[in-house]
């Protein structure tokens, strides 16, 4: 017996109307956009928030604390040495960290069916960490999430803890992860094209 989510069809309609003024003000990843389109064209599932992964340097008054830190530099693409060590430049107080953070995006689906079947598709394609983060009869929600990550320490009230050489280093293994979850994103857009071109050919 599969769960069905009530009020699917309204709770699609604000989420899709959301997603139109944060594509009016330009809040959505550009990269991201083609997926968001192919998963919401499909009946059984809207997303409801993305992230198409991003590389950034931050300041923070202590890790962890989100809330009251500061974007010195943030990029959804690969990242030019030089910008990273601008963006390095800026940092005067707090801890001094380089971030990377892998894709994430929720999508949500009418029945545990429809959420099975999207999560056995990412974690297929390397989105390892993906699960059903939110089971009820409102709301069947599945995080789409892959494995890249890195947290590393440059330094902490204007002192830098590390030279040049080793940040030119962490850029390039940085870089490296978004090319590979840049390109499982690709995969998965694809993955979801083909399930949209199979329902609609269906008789």
């Amino acid at each position: 017996m599969f769960l069905y989510t009530k009020n699917f069809n309204e709770q699609r309609a604000r989420a899709m109307e959301g997603l139109r003024k944060a594509l009016a003000e330009d809040k959505v990843d550009h990269d991201i956009i083609p997926l968001l389109e192919k998963i919401n064209a499909l009946d059984n599932y809207f997303t409801t928030s993305s992230c198409s992964g991003r590389i950034s340097v931050m300041e923070m008054p202590h890790f962890g604390d989100k809330v009251n830190s500061v974007w010195l530099g943030k990029w959804h693409r690969e990242v030019a040495v030089e910008e990273v060590l601008e963006a390095v430049g800026r940092h005067n107080s707090g801890q001094l960290w380089f971030l990377v953070r892998s894709p994430i995006l929720h999508v949500a689906a009418r029945t545990m069916e429809d959420a099975v079947k999207l999560l056995n598709l990412a974690v297929g394609l390397g989105f390892k960490y993906s699960n059903v983060k939110s089971i009820s009869h409102k709301k069947l929600l599945v995080e789409i999430r892959s494995t890249e990550r890195m947290d590393v320490p440059l330094g902490e009230n204007g002192e830098l803890w590390v030279d040049g050489y080793y940040i030119e280093r962490i850029v390039g293994i940085a870089n490296a992860q978004v090319r590979r979850f840049k390109g499982k994103l690709k995969r998965l857009e694809e993955e979801i094209k083909k399930l949209s071109n199979a329902i609609q050919s269906f008789p």
